[in-house]
């Protein structure tokens, strides 16, 4: 059922709650659970935060939510999960914009924010082993203490954990330099959902024995196995950092900045993003902070460099602006080295903070898609004369120009049907003809998953369904996500 109206924190929402018939925690069940995490592992009073998603917009009704310290705790719980056919919801920092870290009824929830210790990293090597709920700025902190960085970058970091950063595959903003999770990632380790554990853990970069299983976990969603441990290999952190945030007016400029950028930069570059004028103004308006620039712009870019050699990087990046300007190509810009660290993240925060800024605006439709950069920006300009006659009040784009990544974002005060129907399935066939993703880096969670034909073809669907049902027969983990429902 949906359409029910719940005010929270301060926002009027629309909260989806979808009931099924699932069998109920007993108060046996409890005991046993006891007996595996302890008292303090089992919780049973102030769910709310577990049950209700990230955009606030779905709820489940899950009335127990455990948190194991260990691997062998998993295994117990899954064995025992399995064995009375309770379903269950693997949750890490409960940050997925597709509803897919929150149960949609009264299945168990798995907290892993108890597994968060960091086991070793090999300073040779860069090869970094840990629990799978470490908080991902506490290992960009760890690792950046010893000469190294994450491969990846989110804006959630303060709050998103590694497991479910590699079972959702996340991408974020070093994707143009390092590349996915498939690659950096060497090995997992997983209890499957009968409490089986699945080491898969490696140090080793070249491994070509039989199938690479561990693939199959990452970004799976939770739905094929409790990731526990993760081996994942980090990159030298360079001496310095420069980012640049330029105004431009055409979506034609951009697309030549980013060739000139690449084309003469391409050893610095670490992220190249894109930001249109409304994205910018939902941090300055909404979050009332000064526009870094003299003037507004119809489109920004901002992208970062790394080095060990500061001088001659900005020297050529100097080059590089000036050559932008003689073109006539941006209208205005700063950069800033992170020898003046605050200006450093003040700038690189006018990225970082749109989604938090878009929530002023009350709801927010969230998209996050792939498509070729030819198209790139056409549908936001689609989406606006589609929606102009609704009561949207911005339809804006931002996103990763490097890996052809759009965060579409459409925002009413409220709720409003007319605006989600105006919207689906028109994106999805929009981006099905171009060849595009429906989903880009956030996966398909609950939000999503009756959509997954319009990126996949039936026969890979059915394949997918077959492998679910060989690691899950009895389909406990994460149901309802991520696969369409038959």
């Amino acid at each position: 059922m949906w359409g029910v109206l719940h005010r929270l924190y301060g926002r009027t929402q629309c909260v989806h709650t979808l009931r099924r018939c699932l069998s109920s925690v007993t108060a046996k069940d409890l005991d046993v659970f006891r007996g595996i995490v302890g008292n303090t592992g089992v919780k049973t009073e102030d769910l709310d935060s577990y049950n209700t998603d990230w955009l606030h917009t779905h709820t489940g009704h899950s009335e127990v939510v455990l948190t194991p310290k260990s691997t062998q705790e998993v295994s117990s719980l899954m064995s025992y999960l399995n064995e009375r056919s309770l379903k269950c919801v693997i949750q890490s920092g409960n940050t997925s914009l597709v509803a897919g870290s929150v149960p949609i009824d009264k299945e168990v929830v798995l907290s892993m924010t108890k597994m968060n210790a960091i086991e070793s990293l090999d300073t040779t090597s860069g090869i970094l082993v840990t629990e799978s709920g470490c908080v991902l700025q506490t290992l960009e902190e760890y690792v950046n203490e010893k000469g190294f960085i994450m491969p990846y970058d989110l804006g959630a970091k303060g709050s998103c954990l590694i497991g479910g950063n590699l079972a959702t595959n996340a991408g974020g903003l070093r994707f143009i330099r390092y590349g996915s999770l498939h690659g950096s990632v060497l090995g997992v380790e997983v209890v499957l959902p009968n409490g089986q554990v699945l080491d898969l853990m490696s140090s080793m970069r070249k491994d070509n024995t039989g199938y690479d299983l561990k693939q199959l976990f990452i970004g799976s969603e939770g739905t094929l196995g409790v990731i526990t441990k993760v081996s994942i290999l980090c990159p030298l952190k360079l001496r310095h950092q420069t980012v640049a945030l330029l105004a431009l007016r055409s979506y034609d400029h951009l697309l030549k900045i980013y060739h000139k950028v690449r084309s003469q930069l391409s050893e610095y570059l670490t992220c190249f993003e894109m930001m249109d004028d409304l994205s910018m103004d939902a941090v300055v308006t909404n979050l009332e902070q000064s526009h870094p620039l003299s003037s507004r712009s119809d489109f920004y870019v901002l992208f970062e460099l790394s080095a060990n050699d500061s001088e001659h990087m900005e020297s050529r990046l100097s080059q590089v602006i000036e050559e932008l300007m003689k073109e006539e190509l941006i209208s205005d810009g700063t950069y800033a080295s992170d020898d003046n660290h605050h200006r450093f993240l003040k700038l690189k925060s006018y990225r970082e903070r749109i989604a938090e800024g878009l929530l002023r605006d009350g709801y927010t439709y969230k998209y996050d898609i792939s498509l070729p950069l030819s198209v790139f920006y056409e549908i936001v300009e689609v989406m606006r004369e589609r929606l102009k006659s609704t009561n949207c009040l911005r339809v804006c784009g931002y996103g990763h120009i490097g890996d052809s990544n759009l965060h579409l974002n459409i925002t009413s005060k409220v709720f409003d049907k007319q605006i989600k129907t105006s919207i689906e399935p028109f994106l999805y066939e929009y981006i099905s003809k171009h060849k595009g993703s429906i989903s880009a880096e956030h996966g398909l969670g609950l939000m999503k998953n009756s959509y997954l034909k319009f990126s996949k073809p039936q026969e890979a669907i059915v394949l997918m369904k077959e492998i679910k049902k060989l690691f899950d027969p009895k389909n406990i983990l994460n149901p309802n996500k991520v696969l369409p429902n038959n």
